[in-house]
């Protein structure tokens, strides 16, 4: 959760633009490009941390890396039984390995992921077995991708 009055200087946009190229630089040299001390830089992401704008820093795993060829966006339609329905269809797909994204959307789907599959065959398994087998689940559309043409983070104005 953002903080809600936390105001964002430059010395932070600077900082957040380092980070979010290479979680992996130190503070000091974050700081020798921002001429502070490397105390200063630590201090502003740990208040960065508790307003909610960062959080954590991880390495990518590529999924082409690690044998996923087929990355998939999956529209799901829930039969809303009862106010619950919706929770515990996302629950449920919240289990499913490969599902690496899901959002509850407005519009023509009650959900919509994206899904990381070995091949074609084995996205298929994934929506038959997995998605298309939960009863309140009334249809699924499914687009792969054919390229990813971009991934960046938001840009810090």
């Amino acid at each position: 959760m953002v903080a809600q009055n936390f105001q964002i200087d430059s010395l932070d946009k600077k900082i957040l633009e380092f980070l979010s190229l290479d979680a992996r630089t130190s503070f000091l040299e974050i700081a020798r490009h921002c001429h502070v001390s490397g105390a200063l830089i630590h201090q502003r992401v740990e208040k960065l941390k508790e307003a909610g704008i960062i959080s954590g820093s991880r390495f990518c795993v590529e999924p082409k890396g690690i044998g996923f060829h087929t990355t998939a966006f999956v529209g799901i339609r829930v039969n809303l039984i009862n106010t619950r329905t919706h929770e515990e269809v996302f629950e449920k797909i919240s289990l499913i390995p490969e599902v690496v994204e899901c959002h509850h959307t407005t519009g023509k789907y009650s959900l919509f992921m994206k899904i990381y599959a070995h091949t074609n065959e084995h996205l298929k398994k994934i929506l038959v077995e997995n998605i298309q087998s939960i009863l309140e689940v009334t249809a699924t559309e499914t687009f792969i991708s054919l390229e990813e043409g971009f991934r960046r983070q938001l840009p810090v104005n």
